[in-house]
């Protein structure tokens, strides 16, 4: 079977300065994965040459075994923030249809099959019971419920989610999880989800990739997030500290690193 995403000798430089090196990975149709790292280890950088917006420097990215431009069709993306829209006039169903065309904002199709496909996706999200209320009125929650609709307009084969639990509380953050994790079972989506705080997708990850270093880990999360596998990532001391079901990973300094400091109250 075509591996959902396989990265091959991945080299990312921007201005001169090198993100990411070396990366090599294999990501299976279904797989739920979790994406994590510091800020700057280059999670966005490498979401960017996921869904085509960024060429390498070196090395090669397939996605569905096609170049990620070729891909783009089949690759639903939700990116950080809706900043942009916080003041539109735009109905959360509103902002589901003008996505609906699938090449940027314009007229929104107004098909019947276009119709039922925004139907589908805001059910789906459990967002339907808000569709005609204005996005810019909606709670964070239900906000990124509407942008996750968006990312599911044409049945995508892969999901790439990029930190989509910033600025929700727990209990949405939890939510939100509950509706991709719910997705993926009924579609056999693959997900990568791309997080600051691993703690609220222990139950739902099949693998972990974790970016340090301008390296990358792939594999289950007790064969990366070990002291020993962050160490040679970070290239300096790190202890993983496990407790009461939550992980966290702290610096030789003894500062639990940016990658769980967020939002690590979440029982």
């Amino acid at each position: 079977m075509t591996p959902a995403l396989q990265i091959t000798d991945l080299r990312v430089s921007l201005s001169g300065n090198t993100i990411l090196s070396g990366i090599n990975a294999e990501i299976n149709a279904g797989e739920f994965v979790g994406i994590f790292g510091p800020n700057g280890a280059g999670k966005t950088t490498l979401v960017r040459c996921i869904i085509g917006t960024l060429a390498p420097t070196r090395g090669s990215i397939k996605v569905l075994g096609l170049l990620p431009s070729q891909a783009a069709r089949r690759v639903g993306y939700m990116p950080q923030g809706h900043g942009t829209f916080d003041s539109t006039a735009l109905s959360a169903r509103s902002m589901v249809e003008a996505a609906c065309e699938g090449d940027g904002w314009g007229i929104p199709w107004t098909s019947k099959k276009s119709r039922q496909e925004v139907d589908r996706v805001l059910e789906v999200t459990d967002a339907a019971r808000y569709a005609q209320r204005p996005f810019s009125v909606l709670s964070g929650g239900e906000r990124q419920r509407v942008m996750l609709a968006q990312a599911l307009l044409g049945d995508p084969r892969i999901l790439v989610l990029d930190e989509p639990l910033a600025s929700l509380d727990p209990k949405n953050q939890g939510l939100l999880i509950e509706c991709v994790a719910r997705v993926k079972e009924r579609t056999n989506t693959t997900v990568l989800f791309v997080a600051h705080d691993m703690n609220p997708l222990l139950n739902v990850m099949d693998r972990v990739m974790y970016l340090a270093g301008g390296g990358a880990a792939l594999g289950k999360l007790d064969e990366v997030v070990t002291s020993e596998c962050l160490t040679k990532l970070y290239g300096s001391d790190i202890e993983v500290v496990r407790t009461q079901n939550r992980v966290f990973v702290v610096s030789s300094e003894g500062g639990v690193t940016e990658t769980e400091c967020a939002h690590h109250d979440h029982d």
